[in-house]
């Protein structure tokens, strides 16, 4: 049987708080490895949303996973080179017809008749796009073809020209792939941070 003297006790007591503040400290200033992670998530998260409304896609697709670009980082640029709508916040916008070469027509009072209307598109049109909000970092389950990873909100507003100012939202799912943090779904149709993980929980293509 051991006996406990008042000043062995104390020792013990000393000693044991000692174990428990080393253990509770770390390196990295008490931070734990979620944190780490979360903060890794949010920045591939960003860097992914933001080259991405840009129309970015050199940078947008090396940050996408093999199964989402649909091939290698190549063919997910030239299937958005070849397909301008693909672009975000795209839209065809008409222009003017270009100046006839040939003497328009007159009427026969000598007047000009005027050239048709016509409407052509010109190419991608960006709208002016905020600043990429991103919150609600979550662990997620594997859902059909995708893997377990972390779940993101992000929100920024979309800016047209004449038109009031409007908010996009969307849910990514991050999972690691080649030792980063890649973008492995993305889901529009969210309003609320509430709704994050049962679209992503969708078992898309």
């Amino acid at each position: 049987m051991i006996r406990w003297t008042r000043s062995a006790a104390i020792a013990a007591a000393v000693a044991g708080a000692a174990v428990l503040m080393a253990a509770g400290c770390g390196s990295d200033g008490g931070k734990s490895k979620t944190d780490g992670t979360s903060a890794a998530v949010l920045k591939a998260a960003r860097e992914y949303q933001e080259a991405a409304n840009r129309g970015d896609w050199p940078k947008a697709c090396t940050l996408m996973t093999s199964r989402l670009r649909g091939g290698t980082v190549a063919d997910c640029e030239d299937s958005h080179a070849a397909n301008p709508a693909a672009v975000e916040h795209w839209s065809p916008t008409p222009t003017a017809p270009e100046t006839p070469t040939l003497p328009p027509a007159t009427y026969a009072d000598g007047s000009t008749v005027p050239p048709p209307a016509i409407a052509t598109p010109t190419g991608p049109d960006f709208a002016d796009t905020g600043k990429v909000d991103l919150s609600n970092v979550t662990a997620i389950p594997a859902a059909g073809n995708h893997p377990a990873g972390w779940a993101v909100y992000a929100t920024w507003s979309v800016i047209w020209p004449g038109k009031p100012v409007d908010t996009d939202r969307r849910a990514l799912r991050l999972v690691q792939e080649d030792g980063g943090w890649k973008v492995d779904q993305q889901e529009d149709a969210i309003t609320s941070p509430a709704e994050l993980t049962a679209i992503l929980g969708r078992v898309t293509p």
